[in-house]
């Protein structure tokens, strides 16, 4: 899936599942209730919103927030404000119907956000849909306030060079491409426990019978995901917008 048109009919089939949302909670250990629209675990969620220094008052955007259930997860626990932006107009419509948050349509590279402000970004496992990296980044760095912080989840490929890797993921070099958009404090760290999370859930997934068409839809992943598994790092990065 790379279209808005692509997700809006998987978030329409995760409305209809309460099976699907049980699945991915119970595996990766996510709070009762969060919505999540990607593969990042409860030990995750709490490394994240700790890195990125919130408080009550500050604004937090969740940037390709899908159903906004890990913002508003993180703005329920700081008491910060939350903005979502994705692309998918009905994952828009579905995270306007919880409380807590201003939910928007845009891109990963037009927020359509004012510059300077947000106090801290976050990006969850989206990232690689971005049609151009490095434009991604600068507009993260760009609605940044001076000093803000920004915190991004997703896979680099082992071996850049393996063409066996999506071409989307392969274009991901946080190492090269965060110095380059003009972040400081740049640190990125390989995640392996976050990776046998995620096998656990892919192999949880296919282990369901009579499954809704989006645990379908799980399960067709989960085989392209699961033929590859080995190709890809899973990854943490975070960096700070400098004063």
């Amino acid at each position: 899936m790379t279209s808005a048109e692509d997700f809006d009919r998987w978030y329409a089939d995760r409305t209809a599942s309460k099976r699907a949302d049980d699945l991915v909670r119970q595996v990766l250990g996510l709070p009762d209730g969060l919505e999540s629209t990607s593969l990042l675990g409860g030990a995750g969620l709490d490394e994240v919103a700790g890195s990125l220094g919130l408080a009550p008052g500050r604004v937090l955007l969740d940037l390709a927030c899908g159903r906004g259930g890990y913002g508003l997860e993180i703005a329920r626990r700081t008491g910060c404000r939350l903005v979502g932006v994705d692309f998918s107009r009905v994952a828009v419509e579905q995270a306007r119907s919880r409380s807590g948050g201003d939910f928007r349509v845009g891109t990963l590279t037009a927020t359509g956000l004012n510059a300077n402000s947000v106090d801290a970004v976050l990006v969850v496992d989206s990232l690689q849909f971005a049609e151009s990296k490095p434009d991604a980044l600068r507009e993260c760095l760009r609605v940044l306030r001076p000093g803000g912080r920004l915190a991004i989840t997703c896979w680099q490929a082992a071996d850049p060079g393996d063409e066996r890797v999506w071409g989307r993921i392969r274009e991901l070099d946080l190492e090269r491409q965060l110095p380059e958009a003009g972040f400081a404090d740049v640190e990125v760290a390989d995640r392996p426990a976050w990776r046998t999370d995620e096998r656990r859930l892919w192999e949880a997934a296919l282990a369901v019978e009579e499954p809704d068409p989006a645990v379908v839809s799980m399960q067709e992943e989960a085989r392209r995901v699961l033929a590859g598994f080995d190709r890809k790092r899973r990854v943490l990065a975070t960096a700070a917008k400098p004063r």
